[in-house]
């Protein structure tokens, strides 16, 4: 019989057939990734309105900030991925723009959403602070939700394991840059009916639920916050912290250059320890203001 399975967890008793990248729509082909990122951006706009509105804020000011942010996003993650995988783009410069063939950086989003918060607070004489607290539950549900477009391009995983949560995958569905940075994915393939499955740790799907955790506890914090800012701070530190960890379990990283640092942990430290810093000094700022207050 002809194995179909595409993906498989297989400690977990769930198989994907046939599972595809993209759909075609009145003959133009659309990315599944592509349509995961748009929901991922409008749960986004959501989230942030609604944090708005419970906090009393006006929701329109949110609606013109997305239009700005997300344009620079994505310009910010394919940034980010060009400038730290620059050996396949200097002979072809042009692909730079081919944003078809894929390559966006979810740090790269991240940091130029920080970075439009401020510059769209200034110009627009707002709190930049405040706009932070209400759009982070809105960036990392974005985050949560985007990271399954990974998993329809069979990438973004990690090392061989065989955890519970181990994840199969065709190994010719994958990319052989991937698999040639790990031997152990050469060593460790599962053969099932002649077809050829690498076994790996599934770190889109941690990092999802890990953001959705992430998105609650800023919602769940944001009527309780000390200072403007902590929300943003919450989530600069437990993002930061996990993504760390979990980047620590994959084998496709975006290098330093020739130095074989991974990025991403070097950014992860910074954002954590930022947002460590920050949430410290001025928690004990408030509980002093507090105390004195009493007295």
């Amino acid at each position: 019989m002809f194995y179909t399975v595409s993906v498989a967890f297989p400690h977990l008793g769930i198989s994907i057939e046939n599972l595809g990248r993209s759909i075609t729509v009145f003959g133009f082909e659309i990315a599944y990734y592509g349509i995961i990122i748009a929901l991922g951006i409008t749960a986004g706009y959501c989230v942030a309105q609604f944090q708005a509105k419970r906090t009393g804020q006006d929701p329109d000011i949110y609606l013109d900030f997305a239009m700005y942010v997300i344009i620079a996003a994505i310009i910010g993650a394919r940034l980010y991925y060009v400038i730290f995988s620059w050996d396949d783009y200097k002979d072809s410069p042009m692909q730079i723009l081919n944003l078809r063939a894929g390559g966006l950086a979810i740090y790269g989003a991240v940091l130029t959403s920080i970075a439009m918060v401020f510059i769209y607070g200034k110009l627009k004489k707002y709190s930049p602070l405040l706009i932070g607290d209400t759009g982070a539950a809105g960036l990392v549900i974005g985050q949560a939700i985007g990271r399954w477009g990974n998993f329809f391009n069979r990438e973004a995983f990690g090392r061989y394991t065989d955890s519970l949560f181990a994840m199969q995958i065709k190994r010719t569905d994958t990319y052989s840059s991937v698999l040639n940075n790990d031997p152990n994915y050469l060593k460790n393939v599962v053969l099932i009916d002649g077809v050829e499955y690498i076994q790996v740790h599934p770190t889109f799907l941690y990092e999802s639920v890990a953001c959705f955790i992430i998105c609650i506890i800023i919602i769940a914090l944001i009527k309780k916050k000390h200072f403007d800012g902590e929300m943003m701070c919450v989530y600069m530190f437990l993002y930061g912290t996990f993504r760390f960890f979990n980047e620590g379990l994959r084998t496709d990283q975006l290098l330093i250059w020739n130095t074989g640092i991974a990025v991403s942990q070097v950014v992860s430290l910074g954002l954590a320890g930022i947002g460590l810093v920050v949430i410290i000094v001025k928690e004990i700022k408030y509980r002093k203001e507090k105390a004195k207050a009493k007295a």
